[in-house]
This record gives C-alpha cells, structure tokens and sequence, in this order.
C-alpha cells in the first residue's frame, strides 16, 4: 500500500475501512468533534448510526458483533461520554463479545490536570477490556486500529477501548496500513492440542453409554455450528446448550434436547447428573450452569473445548481439557468420532421431554385466562418459522424466550448473559437489524428493563431501523418479585412498577403500535406486527406473578430441580 500523509482523523476511518469496517454507534460531543467532522467526508462509506445514550452504543455494537460475527465498532466523546461506555464494555467482556470502543480524551499535554472532561478510561477499564490503549499522536493510530481489531477477535473475543487525545485526531501522519506487518509481535498460539488428546477424546466419546454434549456461545464464536451437528448426527449424540449457546443447534433437530441451567430444561439437566461423559464446548460452566459445583455432574468424566487457558479448570475440573479453536477441534473429532446405538438414552431423553411439555409447556401455552409469557414467545416462533433473530432483555422475558423460542439458524439468539445487564435488548437489537437487514429481528423486553434504555427509540425513529418491540408488561421487576415470592415471603420490596402509558410514550416517537391482554388476541396481533413496515411496538399486558419454572435456586444442585 502507498504511504500517504494523512490528518488523525482520516488515518482512523482509513485504517477502521481497511478493517472491513461500514457502521459505527455513536454519539458526539465536544472533544471528538474533529474526528466526527472528518466522518462527515466517509457518510457514503460508514453508516453512522446516531444513538440517544452511550451505553446504546455500546450495546448496539454488541447485538450487530454478535449476529453478524464481525466486531462491532462504538465511539463517544471525552469525560461522560466515555464512562458512559462502561456498562457495555463489561457486559462485552464477560459475553466474549468482540468490540471497539474508541472515545475521545483531552490533549495529551493536558493529561493528569483534571481538564475539562478528563477521565482516565484506560485505568477505569483495564480490568474489563481485553486491551485498553492510549493513542498520544497521530503516528500510533495505524498499529493501534490493527492490534485492537486482532486482539478483539483473536482467541476469547472481547472488548477493546482506544482513548483517542485531541492532538492526535488534528495531527498530520504517514500512513500505510499493512495489517500483517503491524500486529506480527503479538500473533499468539491458540491451541495446545496433540492428536494423542484428540484421539482420547473420541475414545471416550465412542465408549460412553450416555454421552452428552453440551454446547456453548465459542460454539457461535467459532462458526462451528454445522461442525457439531456433524459430529452429534455421527457419534448418536445428543446436545445440550447454555444460555448463551442457544440456537447454536438447529431448534428441531432430533439429536436437540434443550437449555441447561437455573431455568433449563428438565431433559438436559437430569442427563448431565446421569451422563458418563460430558463434553463441553466452548463454556465456562457458569454458576447458572452448574449449580452447586460440588453436586455437578457426579457420574461424568468431562471433556473441556475452550479456546481461553484461564477458563479450563478454573470452575469444573475436567478430565480432558483441549485448548484450540471449537471449529478446528470438532472437525478433527469428525474423523474419530464412531456412530453407536444408544436407544436407552435417547429413550430417557424423549420421556423427560414428554415429562415437561405435561407439567410446564402444555398448561402454560393452554392458559385461556391471562396472558402468559411463554404463550407470546411461541407465538412468534411459530409465525416466523424459527427464522427470526430474537433478542432479548433480562430477566423473565429472558428466560421465557430462551425457553419457548425456537430457531433454525445459529446466531439467532441474543441476550445478556454473564453481566445480566438489564436495558441490553433494546439497543442490542437495533445493532442486529443493522448487521441483518434482511432478516426479522423482534426484541423481546420486560418493562423494567425497557424503560433502563428507552430513549433509543429515536435512535429507531431516526435511522428508519425495522425492529419488531414486543413488551411482556407485567408492572413488576418480575425475576426480582420470583425470587422475592419464593425465599422472601412475597415481601415484594420497591419491585412494583408504576408505568407510563406506553401506547402515547411509544407513538411519540412515531413508531406503529398495539395493545393486547387476552389469550385470544395474540395470534392476529403477531401477525399484525410482522408484516408491518418499518417499527412495531406490541405491548402484552400479561400475567402479574407469573413465575418461570422449572428452577434451580441458588446454592442447589441441578437434582433439586424446583417446579
């Protein structure tokens, strides 16, 4: 590549162009205003995505990273604009959700001063970003741009924060972006595996008598979807997800047995108590996984694919770790792997499905009363066909979407998962029909969480973005008023919502909208939503203590299971 002398600004947006960038969420303000005003020469090249609030930055760039499998890109300003970041910055790190997040800082000889705006983002963000950096002049913004995209999607995925100073966007610059020669000193080894592991592993996965497998989000990362359908279709095995690992597996795929952990699946978290060997993909066995680790898994030899050192036997000791890549791994098992007739326990899998579509599915979706939420998110799957990418917030409406929903394609399912961040669903799915334009994208969200970042609706009416808003309205924080009923003595403390008419606030923004309370009313008012143009806000007034079960309370073993 030619070596030009650009301004600081235009190396940026050259260098974040040459990394296959073409939207950003952001926000300006005072200290990042000369790199906006060069972004107003690249409009036909960038799409410039104006969010209400930082954090909707961040949050939108996670939900368009995540669907698309491309780092999302965010900038705001200096000082609050910054700290604003900070949330979605967390919520990325502990979602190995690649991002990078580039906000303004003051003039380097400024530094320290208390200045206007000052705020030391790299000390604020070093124990949540996988890299946080300081650009002082023009010169470093090439290799910066370069080590911040390879190391955001590199290994675990993760957030990566540039503070930018003011001089360094106004100064002049070489630049010649050769991304090879600029990361070479910090390409890392990624996998420890020997074919002795690899052959092992099939060996233990071809002698199990109930071999379960259970998948994770790096199976997403690594685009290793029909790799695993490949391996479990092969070996006769079957699988299991996580929170984050839904829609990984194709929904309606026979060797597909459900969702693990604290409001999982009966099936997947009775087997892994009676499996003999677990395999585990790309997941770091969450506490909302395991339960109590002492009673997890007591029958099973594991096998651990995980890509980050720190993560093998930093919660569940496993039998046999293999560090590297889930793609590369599961296609080497591929070759190894043996089919083998196991009808009892597939036959023990069909019978605690049948166990809960009798005691959980059936009632719920047959309720003719209320309206409960489990009725809505089936609904939608079955008009879209389980093509739709759902995202969601945090908290009932999480867990029902994870539980009712079905999908067809992988990367289909967005939530917040380790930070539990409550106000993610709606600018996270903003970012995703951003990164799918042509896919149907249908935000589900609780009220509480709705209202933590409700200003992005004009981020929605202003773009013209065709998200689909549905909105479990029961008055309440409802995963706080659960738990409150059951160990708190329905002591309901500061969990009752007093809500604003969300028809008139959501037309404001000249968004379509509806309201629905009866059972009855839900197939036509889906229907409705689905084949509206543009933005659709459809308000469910549902059942007030619903609660979601089955469950595993805290402190409790996967075979205290709670209904």
């Amino acid at each position: 590549m030619e070596t030009k002398t650009l301004r600081g600004t235009t190396a940026l947006l050259q260098s974040l162009m040459a990394e296959g960038v073409d939207t950003i969420f952001g926000y300006p303000g005072g200290t990042i205003m000369p790199l906006y005003d060069d972004l107003y020469n690249y409009t036909d090249k960038i799409n410039h995505i104006l969010v209400r609030h930082e954090q909707g930055a961040v949050h939108a760039a996670e939900g368009y990273a995540r669907s698309t499998g491309k780092v999302g890109v965010c900038m705001a300003t200096a000082g609050p604009g910054a700290t604003n970041f900070v949330t979605g910055i967390a919520d990325a790190m502990m979602d190995s959700t690649p991002v990078v997040c580039i906000t303004a800082q003051v003039n380097a000889d400024k530094l320290g001063t208390n200045f206007f705006q000052e705020a030391d983002m790299i000390s604020i963000t070093l124990p949540i970003t996988k890299w946080s950096y300081q650009v002082t002049k023009a010169s470093e913004i090439p290799e910066t741009i370069a080590k911040a995209f390879y190391i955001a999607k590199s290994g675990k995925p993760g957030p990566v924060v540039i503070s930018l100073t003011k001089n360094a966007q106004v100064e002049m610059t070489e630049f010649n972006y050769n991304k090879e020669e600029l990361i070479k000193e910090i390409k890392i080894n990624e996998s420890d595996v020997k074919c002795e592991d690899l052959d092992e592993a099939a060996q233990l996965l071809n002698n199990a008598k109930r071999p379960l497998i259970i998948a994770g989000h790096g199976v997403a990362i690594a685009n290793a979807d029909e790799t695993l359908r490949e391996l479990c279709e092969k070996g006769n095995i079957p699988v299991a997800a996580t929170l984050m690992g839904v829609s990984v597996m194709n929904s309606y795929h026979p060797n597909y047995i459900g969702a693990v952990g604290m409001h999982g699946n009966i099936a997947p978290n009775r087997m892994t108590q009676e499996a003999d060997v677990i395999m585990a993909v790309g997941m770091r066995f969450s506490d909302r996984v395991t339960g109590e680790i002492k009673g997890y898994a007591p029958k099973a030899k594991i096998i651990h694919v995980e890509i980050d050192r720190s993560e093998i036997n930093k919660n569940v000791r496993a039998h046999l770790p293999l560090r590297g890549d889930a793609g590369k791994i599961l296609e080497e098992l591929n070759k190894r792997i043996k089919f083998v007739e196991r009808k009892e326990w597939f036959d023990f899998a069909h019978e605690l499905m049948a166990e809960e579509d009798k005691r959980i599915f059936n009632p719920k979706l047959n309720s003719t009363e209320e309206i409960l939420m489990g009725q809505v998110v089936a609904k939608i799957t079955e008009a879209t066909g389980g093509e739709a990418i759902v995202v969601t917030d945090v908290g009932q409406n999480q867990m029902f979407s994870a539980r009712y929903s079905k999908f067809r394609q992988h990367k289909s399912f967005i939530t917040s998962g380790g930070l539990g961040t409550m106000g993610f669903g709606l600018p996270a799915a903003i970012g995703a029909k951003v990164g799918n334009p042509n896919r149907q994208v249908i935000a589900i969200l609780g009220d509480g969480g709705f209202q933590m970042n409700i200003q992005e609706l004009g981020t929605i009416m202003q773009s013209g973005i065709d998200v689909k808003i549905v909105l479990l309205n029961n008055s309440f924080l409802g995963m706080v008023r659960q738990w409150q009923e059951l160990f708190f003595n329905r002591r309901y403390s500061f969990t009752h919502l007093d809500n604003p008419d969300f028809q008139q606030l959501v037309s404001s923004y000249r968004i379509a909208t509806a309201k629905i309370s009866r059972p009855s009313e839900i197939e036509e008012s889906v229907k409705q939503m689905l084949e509206s143009d543009g933005a659709y806000f459809l308000e469910v007034q549902v059942k007030e203590e619903e609660n979601v079960f089955p469950m595993i309370p805290a402190g409790a073993t996967l075979d205290e299971m709670i209904f």
